[in-house]
């Protein structure tokens, strides 16, 4: 732990960090900041700008005139070998940027180092990418010599804001594709977690990106945010976080029509079956909720087992949990960090009151994790809540916190009715030895991801995304790409 210290020490001791924009560092217009602090600890990283609308309208103008700039002379093949530079890059600096998304926003150091593979992957599949644009040339029914085709075309200046969870994928899982398709972005990274953003920014630029293809505007959701949403001179939003944020935002986004992609909140089942094995699929299920402290998206905060085992895969549950160490990220031994502030805390210690009121029995955990150790941060003891009902809040509401809710069932048809019945529907879980259970309930989920005897699996090639409230749009595979390019037809008469 003590090497990871006074790394800690050399990365932040509470300096200014400018905004990226055009490719300069700057304060913003409004004068004010941001304070970034440790959620470990509550001590203060570094200060921010608190950007508004006229550092987006300056980040606008930026983006557009790359976009039809010095920009849009790069070919693919020059897109793909910048990505792949960027790449090694970010290899060699991997410990710093996974130090600094630790210390920002408090996710264990050994798992923000585990995302070694995801990050690299993505940066290196979107250049591979980069060279398989293409369009077609497609028969008409027209007489004579005319020729129809298509070629595909950025769509142009991308607005992405992003959660504070998980700041290095979040934010490669924007930039990556609109470099690989020649799009310029403006990124607001969340005001809870903005420090690895910036970083990433550094490191870009510093691999030959053109000024202005990527502008970091930092600052709150509801006034720089809120002003890229609107902006008329944004072609496409890709938003991930709250539902209630999303709707916000695709409403916000009819002004000038500009294309919406949301990546949203989830509710999401984990089906443990009677033939289940129990030994693998215990630590896998209690993860599927209590990794990053039960803030992720695909939490699979739902726990439904088959009535037979149920009593013995709870107790097996709790005590995995209960076995769990709380702690600093930096601490190697860590599995379960902060919250990531004293907001998001508070309301988690709700929904432990309401999971309790509502007649919930409470298997372990249920309140502030407290100590010498963890004084000044906000840490909430993994929680296991069994006799829960569909109709509780708990088994209704998004947490994000640690705080699994357990409930019995009796047959497939009925466990896949009420695990359909929410508004969510982003990821679920399946655990069984009987493959065509594994068939069967994949198929009948709601779900943009259904794993099965695993959890939390996500890899460039393939798309990721939610369906109902938990969004639209595939981030991951060639659909992503999709969603960063316009499709021409061309009609040429050689007659």
């Amino acid at each position: 732990m003590k090497d990871w210290q006074d790394r800690a020490s050399a990365l932040y001791n509470g300096e200014f960090r400018p905004m990226f924009i055009g490719g300069k560092w700057c304060e913003s217009g409004s004068g004010a900041v941001i304070e970034a602090r440790n959620p470990a600890n509550g001590a203060l990283l570094a200060t921010v700008p608190r950007g508004n609308a006229r550092d987006i309208d300056a980040a606008v103008s930026a983006a557009r005139a790359a976009f039809e700039g010095p920009w849009s002379k790069f070919t693919p093949f020059e897109r793909q070998a910048l990505l792949l530079d960027i790449a090694e890059r970010f290899e060699a600096e991997w410990d710093r940027l996974c130090l600094s998304d630790t210390l920002d926003m408090g996710m264990p150091i050994q798992r923000t180092l585990a995302n070694r593979r995801r990050v690299l992957g993505m940066l290196r599949f979107y250049a591979g990418q980069a060279v398989s644009i293409h369009g077609q040339t497609i028969p008409n029914s027209f007489p004579g010599e005319i020729y129809s085709s298509t070629v595909r075309e950025p769509i142009g200046v991308v607005g992405a804001i992003i959660p504070w969870n998980a700041p290095i994928a979040g934010s490669i899982w924007k930039i990556a594709p609109a470099i690989a398709t020649g799009c310029t972005v403006i990124l607001k990274p969340s005001e809870e977690a903005s420090l690895t953003v910036l970083m990433i920014a550094r490191i870009m630029q510093e691999a030959g990106l053109p000024d202005g293809v990527l502008n970091i505007v930092t600052g709150l959701g509801a006034e720089a945010g809120a002003a890229l949403a609107e902006h008329p001179g944004v072609d496409k939003i890709v938003f991930t976080g709250s539902t209630t944020t999303g709707q916000a935002i695709a409403r916000a986004a009819t002004g000038n029509l500009k294309r919406v992609s949301l990546e949203l909140g989830g509710k999401s089942p984990v089906i443990v079956c009677r033939d289940a094995d129990i030994e693998k699929a215990v630590p896998v299920a209690a993860m599927a909720v209590f990794a990053n402290s039960g803030q992720i998206c695909i939490a699979g905060s739902r726990l439904f087992v088959a009535r037979e085992i149920h009593d013995e895969f709870l107790r097996r549950v709790a005590d995995y949990a209960s076995n769990l160490r709380i702690g600093h990220g930096i601490d190697t031994d860590t599995d379960i960090g902060p919250i990531i502030s004293a907001r998001q805390a508070e309301r988690v210690e709700t929904y432990l009151s309401v999971g309790a009121s509502e007649g919930a029995k409470l298997l372990t955990g249920g309140s502030r994790a407290t100590g010498p150790e963890l004084s000044g941060g906000h840490y909430i003891q993994p929680t296991v809540f069994g006799g829960v009902t569909d109709e509780m809040r708990i088994a209704r509401e998004e947490i994000f916190g640690p705080v699994i809710s357990a409930l019995p069932f009796d047959s497939l048809d009925e466990v896949v009715t009420r695990a359909n019945a929410t508004p969510y529907g982003l990821a679920a879980g399946v655990f069984t030895t009987h493959l065509g259970t594994a068939h069967k309930l994949a198929h009948r989920l709601r779900a943009g991801s259904v794993w099965v005897n695993m959890y939390h699996a996500i890899d460039p090639a393939v798309p990721f995304g939610g369906v109902k409230m938990s969004g639209y749009g595939r981030e991951g595979g060639t659909e992503h790409m999709e969603e960063y390019l316009d499709t021409k037809a061309i009609w040429i008469n050689t007659d």
